[in-house]
């Protein structure tokens, strides 16, 4: 249906202490999986915001050349990530400069956010 790999860089729910992370992997598998059904190649970046995440972000952006690139709400909502969110975006800026850039609503949406940059 469209073209193009995505690659997904989010929160590590399972590496953020207190509190119970199986709801949030429960909904990153759901939207994780719907990228198969729509066709689309799509690779995951899930970082710790505590453990210096940079390298981790940038070998992914260069593991393949991306036509999207989706940012999670857990960097982009959380206010004392916005440092966070800044460098995800400037990392994206200049790692994959031909990439669009997409933002979704929930774990379950994030192939809906890159379909509207790779139709």
């Amino acid at each position: 249906m469209a073209a193009g790999r995505v690659l997904v860089i989010g929160l590590d729910p399972v590496r953020i202490p207190g509190w119970d992370p199986e709801p949030v992997v429960a909904a990153i598998a759901r939207g994780h999986a719907r990228f198969g059904a729509y066709g689309i190649e799509a690779d995951q970046c899930l970082v710790a915001p505590d453990e210096h995440p940079e390298q981790a972000i940038v070998e992914a952006l260069t593991r393949h050349d991306y036509a999207c690139v989706v940012v999670g709400g857990g960097i982009r909502k959380h206010e004392p990530l916005l440092g966070l969110f800044e460098q995800v975006i400037n990392l994206i800026r200049r790692h994959a400069p031909g990439a669009a850039i997409a933002f979704n609503s929930t774990p379950e949406d994030t192939a809906d956010a890159a379909l509207r940059w790779l139709r």
